[in-house]
């Protein structure tokens, strides 16, 4: 590109958080960038919004500081909103969210707030990728991956994204060298086996902890999940419609009108 793009970066793990340091540096080399992340961490808000109470907006960025940046105390679909409507004054060129603390590969694409700050990003016109590393240690290593996430945002700026499509990319817990490569995957056939761990607080009051254990039931090999295991960045294309193409015209030959 011969202007410098302007790329929109956020997060759910909260504006502090190591994952998002690192994805800065690294846009930083890239194009001019203006972050919009959440005050406190949002993991797990999927693509909730804010309408039943007040939102903030603070710039915390001194001076003419560059990247310029923002707190809000909303999730991250809210900071993909304030920064298209409020701060940039335009569609930038890019989104990029994460690097995220943890998994986003396979099923839980649908409750992580990292992707869904990228799906909102599309839903808006704007090409957008969620990034995300299998390692949940706030302290984790992201040197690895930053030469991978620089290779995708180029292509993905050089190249465009079709219309409708976000990119969900995830980085195995390996060093630089020991990375196999990229792979573009399908998501994997997989769920939550869960269970609330019950307990009494010492007032009497029961409370509950959300566990549970993450099974794969897809044995393909043109998985995310497959990728990572061995070895390699998935990189899987989602979209925003949910419309199950496949099962209109099954649908259509149910008596729906029929008043009989």
């Amino acid at each position: 590109m011969k202007k410098k793009p302007l790329i929109l970066v956020t997060n759910d793990d909260g504006i502090s958080a190591p994952g998002i340091r690192a994805l800065i540096s690294v846009m930083k080399e890239i194009g001019e960038v203006v972050v919009v992340a959440p005050d406190s961490p949002q993991s797990g808000t999927g693509h909730a919004i804010t309408i039943n109470s007040t939102l903030y907006l603070n710039k915390i960025s001194p001076g003419d500081v560059t990247p310029v940046e923002y707190s809000c105390s909303g999730t991250p679909v809210d900071c993909v909103k304030f920064a298209v409507n409020e701060v940039l004054g335009r569609k930038p060129d890019l989104c990029v969210s994460g690097i995220n603390h943890g998994s986003n590969s396979s099923i839980n694409v649908i409750y992580s707030g990292t992707m869904s700050a990228a799906v909102e990003a599309g839903i808006e016109g704007i090409p957008a990728i969620g990034f995300s590393l299998l390692d949940y240690d706030w302290n984790a290593d992201f040197e690895p991956v930053k030469k991978f996430v620089k290779k995708i945002t180029m292509e993905v700026l050089e190249n465009g994204l079709p219309e409708g499509v976000i990119l969900n990319v995830n980085f195995p817990k390996l060093s630089e060298k020991d990375i196999k490569g990229i792979k573009v995957c399908r998501q994997a056939k997989a769920m939550w086996s869960e269970k609330f761990d019950k307990r009494t607080s010492p007032m009497g009051r029961d409370y509950y902890w959300l566990t549970g254990k993450f099974v794969n039931q897809d044995n393909g090999e043109d998985t995310d999940e497959w990728a990572l295991k061995h070895g390699y960045i998935s990189l899987v294309p989602v979209q925003f419609d949910l419309t199950a193409h496949h099962a209109i015209q099954n649908l259509n030959t149910w008596k729906l009108n029929d008043n009989s």
